[in-house]
């Protein structure tokens, strides 16, 4: 409960796709910097482990996950290298119950009613909504809200500054993943200045949307 918690509070998941392991100490130290103390690091490149757990033993202060979970070998991976909760794409009902056996967060991929109730089914509470624009948005999240008054989502894809605000007005958004803090160029070319701006920009535009609580725990 205490990472779905931080989480939360956090109100952003900056969504990193990692060129080189070597950079990775340096994007969490621009990310805490900022005021934003967490990360998804996703399998979507071959060193995503390694930069896991570089991440784990630089910046303990950052809470890390790994995301495009697909298998269970890949969680295996993850949690060995030092990631505290999982995020996949869609539902895996292995990579799910994985992570239940295990006593791991996960935040498994849904967009349709059939995958929402696959999830609460095994107890799941929160929930990556994936890919959110492309998949109805905020009229998707809302006409589900009726449902499923006891979900939260943390929608993903297609976010961006012009419209994170209006996502964390939904009371059934628990919070957003994005990744236009984190761009991969900007990684790949060092440019942690750069980073460090974009993401103290967005933790100012959640606090702006949540005024009654702070951004970040």
């Amino acid at each position: 409960m205490e990472t779905l918690e931080r989480i939360r509070s956090s109100g952003l998941l900056p969504v990193v796709e990692m060129p080189d392991a070597a950079l990775a100490r340096s994007l969490g130290e621009a990310l805490v910097d900022a005021g934003l103390p967490c990360a998804e690091i996703t399998f979507r490149t071959s060193v995503a482990a390694e930069a896991i757990a570089v991440l784990h033993r630089h910046c303990p202060e950052l809470l890390l996950g790994a995301g495009t979970v697909r298998t269970v070998e890949q969680a295996e991976e993850a949690l060995g290298a030092g990631a505290s909760f999982l995020v996949s794409p869609g539902f895996n009902h292995r990579v799910v119950d994985y992570a239940a056996e295990h006593d791991v967060v996960i935040l498994p991929g849904v967009c349709t009613p059939t995958e929402i109730e696959m999830a609460v089914s095994r107890g799941l509470r929160v929930l990556k909504f994936f890919p959110a624009e492309a998949a109805g948005g905020i009229a998707f999240l809302k006409a589900v809200s009726g449902p499923y008054p006891e979900v939260r989502y943390v929608p993903t894809g297609g976010i961006g500054p012009s419209n994170l605000a209006d996502y964390l007005a939904l009371p059934t958004v628990f919070a957003c993943g994005g990744s236009w803090m984190v761009r991969k160029d900007l990684i790949a070319a060092g440019d942690f200045d750069a980073i460090r701006r974009l993401a103290a920009d967005a933790v100012a535009l959640v606090r702006a949307a949540r005024p009654k609580e702070a951004a970040v725990s």
